[in-house]
């Protein structure tokens, strides 16, 4: 009993859920302690996959619900640019959203950037070394819209309007997601944010595939922008709905970030696209 009234209370105060019962399937070894960057805002580690809620209020609720996956390059996760600042400004509008944190790469410092960038981010070897925690990834990512839809009516969510976001490397996840999904972790629409998406093969786009809204930007240092029309290729070929924007600058990871380019105004164009689909 003292053990539920303390998980209710910590509840109440943060609205943090715990994604699986006992440790995350195919990582039930790791035994490291999760880390956070204050000053950057980065969490890095992650072990015990997790959902932070942004109820919308109920005067204001569309019954629209969007998980959202932070990129970091499976290093670490940029909780506030791409996590918490994107969940508020959707929760203002009346969108219940949900920061997803998936599990990352185990790192052996606290300078999860420098060992990322150290590795040599999108070669070949990277790519190959990480598949095993993208796999991971994608399952919490699937994970979390199965755990919200059948959670759906405690949030006020309609279970049919359920989506993902995700950037970067959370648009690994969400990419992930929208070619691999079965019934429960369908979603009803998707978001990939300047995703990277060659960790995953070339599976087919499926029958039913959600609509999806990409951006990025062409100056992507990255490249990534090329992984936005790949998607968009996709989906427009299988006869599937997309929209993409591609703006001319505004580099890698913009997220929420204020740089005075047309990139600060890019989650009102999916903010319109979400109430006109």
């Amino acid at each position: 009993t003292a053990l539920l009234l303390q998980g209710a209370i910590s509840f109440a105060q943060d609205q943090v859920i715990k994604l699986y019962n006992g440790p995350a399937p195919g990582s039930e070894n790791w035994n490291w302690q999760e880390g956070y960057i204050e000053q950057a805002k980065m969490a890095y580690n992650i072990v015990s996959p997790s959902l932070t809620v942004y109820q919308a209020k109920p005067d204001s609720a569309r019954g629209t619900a969007v998980i959202i996956c932070p990129g970091g390059g499976f290093h670490f996760l940029s909780m506030e640019n791409e996590g918490y600042a994107v969940a508020e400004w959707l929760q203002a509008k009346g969108i219940t959203a949900f920061v997803l944190k998936y599990r990352t790469e185990h790192c052996l410092t606290d300078n999860p950037i420098q060992e990322f960038m150290q590795k040599g981010p999108n070669s070949e070897k990277f790519n190959k070394d990480i598949e095993p925690v993208v796999a991971l990834g994608i399952a919490d990512g699937k994970a979390a819209i199965a755990y919200v839809r059948d959670h759906a009516e405690q949030w006020g969510v309609d279970p049919g309007q359920i989506g993902i976001m995700g950037f970067s490397a959370g648009g690994t996840v969400t990419s992930g997601v929208i070619f691999t999904y079965d019934e429960g972790s369908r979603p009803d629409f998707a978001a990939p944010i300047y995703p990277y998406v060659g960790s995953f093969g070339d599976p087919p786009v499926p029958k039913n595939a959600p609509p999806i809204f990409i951006s990025g930007a062409s100056d992507d240092f990255f490249g990534f922008q090329t992984h936005c029309t790949r998607l968009y290729d996709l989906w427009t070929e299988a006869g599937k709905s997309a929209e993409l924007i591609l703006y001319r600058k505004g580099g890698h990871g913009f997220g929420m970030k204020a740089q005075n380019l047309p990139t600060d105004h890019w989650i009102e164009r999916f903010y319109e696209w979400l109430i006109h689909r």
